[in-house]
C-alpha cells in the first residue's frame, strides 16, 4: 500500500505513470468509442453505456413524494445523456425510511412520480435526441440500521447486533432485533412497491442489498438464529423470497436490478465477504455464490459496492480526497481503493457473462473516468460504467463525452465529501463546490445545526 493522496494529475500519461508506479490493475485507453455503444437490458436497450448511479438527496416531499429539488435533479440527471438512470433509494415503508424526506412510492403520490417521469423521459429526449431514451430502475430499500424516519432520532431495525455499529446508533446489547415475522410481512411491502413502480412508469427496481443497509446486514447475519440467519442459505433467504415475490407480480417484461455488497471490509462475523481472520482480505466464496444465485434468478441488472460509507472506512465504497468530519486519512491510495472496486466489477461481470454489471470507483479519477470506463468496457470488465457523486456535480459528463469526446476539469468532483457530509448532518445533499448557489447556503446551515445539536 502506498500514503493517501489528493488528486493532481492535469495529463493523462501522469495518471498512467502513478498507476504504473503503484501496480495498481487499472487500465486506460483513448478509444473512447465503447461508452457511446448502446446496452441490452432486459427487454430494453439503453442507449449508451454510461450510468448515473442512485444518490440520494434526502430532500423529497414528507410523503416521500418528488419535491422541487428532486425534479430538479432528476431533469438534470436526464438531460444530461446517460443511458441509465438508477434512481435513489425509495423506501418500501415508513418504519425503513432513512430521514424524514426520503423518497418513498405510494398509492397517493404514484401520479405524481409519473408526471417526473414523463417528464425526465421528455428531457432527455429534448437534450440529446428523439431517439434518447435512458432505462429507468428504481431503488427499493428499508434503511435498518439506519433508520431514521422522523426527525434527529436515530431508530435502528437490525436482524443482528454489531458490537461495532451498534454504539453509532444508540443500539444497547440487549435491544430486540427484527423478528422473523416483521421479514415475512416486509416482503409484501416490496412487492407493493414494485407493482407502484411499474404502474408509475419505471423500467424496473433494484433490491437495494448494500452498504449495511437491512438486506445487506442480512447477507452477513452469521450470529442471527432462525431461518434468516446463519448459514448461506439462510442468510440469502429473504433476498430469495423478495426476487420470486416481485417476480410473480410484475411479469417478465419489468426488469429486476440488484445494487449489492460484495466486500464489507467488516469484522467477522459481523461483515460479508471477508476473510475470517482478516477483515480486508477478500473472500470470494460467498459473494460469488450471492452473484450466481442472482443471475440463476434471472435478475436482469446488477450493481457490485462495498464497504459502509457511514463508518471509518469510507473510501471501500468511494474514494477521495477528503473524506467528511472525523474520518481518518486511508493508509491506502485512492488508486488502490479504485483498483479494488474494479476488481471486484471484473470478477462478476465474468462470472454471469451475459448479464450486465454496473461498475463504480470512478468519480475520484476526475476527467480521466472515460478513459478507464471505455477500457473497462472494452476488455468485457464491466457492461455500464456507473458515476455516483460525479453526477451531483456534473449531471452533463456524459453528454460532454458524447458531444466533445472529453470531460471539462473544472465540471469536476473534487471528492471533498462535502455531499455526504450534509446527510450526516441531517439536510438535503447535493454538490456543495460545483452547484454551490443551491447547496453552499444549505451546507453551511446543516452545518451549524448539527453542531448546536451536539452542543445540547
Amino acid at each position: 500500500m502506498a500514503s493517501h493522496e489528493k488528486f493532481h494529475y492535469q495529463r493523462l500519461a501522469q495518471l498512467r505513470e502513478q498507476i504504473a508506479a503503484l501496480g495498481a490493475d487499472i487500465a486506460l485507453t483513448d478509444d473512447l468509442r465503447p461508452l457511446l455503444a448502446p446496452v441490452r437490458v432486459g427487454g430494453l436497450t439503453a442507449p449508451n453505456a454510461m450510468a448515473v448511479l442512485p444518490m440520494e438527496g434526502c430532500d423529497s416531499q414528507p410523503d416521500g413524494s418528488p419535491s422541487e429539488l428532486v425534479t430538479r435533479r432528476y431533469l438534470r440527471f436526464a438531460g444530461g445523456g446517460a443511458g441509465l438512470l438508477w434512481w435513489e433509494a425509495c423506501a418500501v415503508t415508513e418504519e425503513g425510511r432513512a430521514n424524514d424526506l426520503q423518497m418513498m412510492l405510494t398509492n397517493d403520490n404514484l401520479p405524481a412520480f409519473a408526471v417526473l417521469l414523463q417528464q425526465a423521459n421528455a428531457e432527455a429526449a429534448r437534450r440529446n435526441g428523439e431517439a434518447h431514451r435512458p432505462v429507468n430502475v428504481l431503488q427499493l430499500t428499508h434503511s435498518g440500521r439506519y433508520s431514521r424516519p422522523h426527525g434527529h432520532k436515530m431508530a435502528p431495525l437490525v436482524p443482528q447486533h454489531d458490537p461495532i455499529l451498534d454504539p453509532r446508533v444508540g443500539l444497547s446489547p440487549d435491544a430486540p432485533v427484527v423478528t422473523d415475522a416483521y421479514l415475512d410481512d416486509l416482503i409484501g411491502k416490496y412487492v407493493t412497491s414494485a407493482k407502484l413502480a411499474q404502474a408509475a412508469g419505471f423500467d424496473g427496481v433494484d433490491l437495494k442489498s448494500c452498504h449495511r443497509y437491512l438486506l445487506s446486514e442480512l447477507l452477513a447475519s452469521h450470529t442471527r438464529p432462525g431461518k434468516y440467519g446463519g448459514s448461506f442459505e439462510n442468510r440469502t433467504r429473504f433476498l430469495r423470497d423478495v426476487i420470486d415475490a416481485v417476480r410473480a407480480e410484475v411479469g417478465r417484461d419489468f426488469i429486476l436490478a440488484c445494487r449489492f455488497n460484495v466486500f464489507d471490509a467488516h469484522p467477522y462475523p459481523y461483515g460479508f465477504g471477508e476473510d475470517k481472520e482478516d477483515m480486508w482480505t477478500f473472500d470470494p466464496e460467498e459473494p460469488m455464490a450471492l452473484v450466481r444465485l442472482l443471475r440463476d434468478k434471472g435478475m436482469e441488472l446488477l450493481s457490485n459496492s462495498a464497504g459502509n460509507p457511514y463508518y471509518i472506512y469510507p473510501q471501500v465504497t468511494r474514494p477521495f480526497d477528503v473524506s467528511s468530519m472525523g474520518i481518518p486519512v486511508p493508509d491506502e491510495h485512492p488508486l488502490e481503493s479504485v483498483a479494488r472496486l474494479f476488481a471486484f466489477t471484473r470478477r462478476i461481470q465474468n462470472e454471469v457473462k451475459d448479464v450486465p454489471v454496473v461498475g463504480n470507483g470512478y468519480t475520484w479519477l476526475r476527467q480521466f473516468f472515460p478513459n478507464a470506463g471505455a477500457a473497462n468496457l472494452a476488455s468485457g470488465s464491466c457492461s455500464f460504467v456507473g458515476l455516483g457523486r460525479s453526477s451531483f456535480a456534473y449531471p452533463d459528463a456524459p453528454r460532454d463525452i458524447i458531444l466533445n469526446g472529453a470531460m471539462d476539469p473544472a465540471k469536476c468532483c473534487t471528492t471533498c465529501s462535502k455531499c455526504t457530509q450534509i446527510m450526516r448532518d441531517h439536510g438535503k445533499s447535493g454538490c456543495v463546490v460545483r452547484d454551490a448557489k443551491v447547496y453552499a447556503p444549505l451546507y453551511k446551515q446543516y452545518r451549524e445545526e448539527a453542531e448546536a445539536r451536539a452542543a445540547q
